[in-house]
């Protein structure tokens, strides 16, 4: 885990990034979590638009791809018209062939960070609603449930309901560490 490294996605990477998105929806399949992910629910496209529009950041452990996340500066699907305070992560996903247990909270550290650098205080996700094993995991992070949401649109699927989390206060969480 000593050589995870953290540096915004490319075009280079979409491939890799709907590898790495379909390997985690079957993953959670075969755990028996449904409802949340399908394969083949998102191609390079969906990568492409959000890295228009936010950013997609790549974690790789020794050259390969062990997690990603995708952080938008604003999702009023689920949160309505905000103040610009706020960073949004989706899709948090981790190959765990390659990643060390614990992955999935350094990137989200990582996300948290990055949003400290741009001078936002918080950090928002969602979770699918019912969803109480993931709810559990942000909550042991630090974020709080602030709210649901019913019905959010889903690229490439039926809409599907949400439990809203925040993390505040992230003043002074800088240090995002990037491959150079």
């Amino acid at each position: 885990m000593n050589d995870l490294r953290v540096r915004p996605a490319v075009e280079a990477d979409l491939a890799g990034l709907v590898r790495l998105r379909d390997g985690a929806a079957r993953w959670m399949l075969a755990r028996g979590i449904t409802g949340q992910w399908q394969p083949g629910e998102l191609d390079e496209d969906h990568f492409r638009r959000v890295m228009a529009h936010g950013e997609v950041w790549l974690a790789e452990d020794g050259g390969r791809i062990a997690g990603a996340w995708e952080l938008w500066w604003d999702d009023e699907a689920a949160w309505g018209p905000q103040p610009p305070v706020a960073g949004y992560v989706h899709r948090l996903m981790v190959d765990r062939e390659v990643a060390a247990p614990g992955t999935g909270r350094l990137l989200l550290t990582a996300a948290e960070h990055r949003v400290a650098e741009t001078g936002r205080t918080r950090v928002r996700l969602d979770c699918l609603a019912g969803n109480a094993p993931l709810t559990t995991n942000y909550r042991d992070a630090g974020y709080r449930v602030v709210g649901h949401k019913e019905g959010k649109p889903q690229p490439g699927g039926v809409p599907k309901s949400f439990t809203l989390l925040e993390k505040a206060d992230l003043a002074g969480r800088t240090g995002l560490r990037r491959s150079r």
